[in-house]
């Protein structure tokens, strides 16, 4: 008995040993920048219409979900896509937050669009650079 168990110890060790670079190695790459800025940041910051100052009105809150559940059908569009800011106000929708590309901002307009007039959307969307 004492024999596996010495066996058993040592390929613990040995596979410690393996996956520590691994572990570690994931842990370092978040870190590498410790001065960079979220992406939207500078955003975030504004003092002009934010979701949280949006109304509560329930045809506001109807329109925002058709519009977001629009967006999020499309599974062609970015993560950054899928997590734009959707502020509706008195049925005009406006979109806020950074995508892509500009195709991938057409396409947002597009789907956003689907839900609800298109004279009805304001964009704010930015292109990441």
């Amino acid at each position: 008995m004492t024999t596996y168990l010495r066996a058993m110890h040592r390929t613990m060790f040995a596979l410690a040993l393996f996956c520590a670079p691994l572990i570690f190695s994931s842990t370092r790459g978040a870190a590498q920048n410790p001065t960079a800025q979220p992406d939207d940041s500078a955003q975030n910051k504004n003092s002009g219409q934010t979701a949280d100052k949006q109304p509560n009105a329930k045809s506001d809150r109807l329109t925002t979900a058709n519009v977001r559940k629009a967006i999020i059908a499309d599974k062609a569009l970015s993560v950054y896509a899928h997590n734009i800011k959707i502020i509706t106000r008195s049925g005009v929708v406006t979109l806020k937050g950074p995508v892509k590309s500009d195709q991938e901002k057409q396409q947002v307009t597009s789907d956003a669009a689907s839900a609800v007039s298109p004279d009805k959307i304001v964009d704010q969307l930015t292109v990441k650079p």
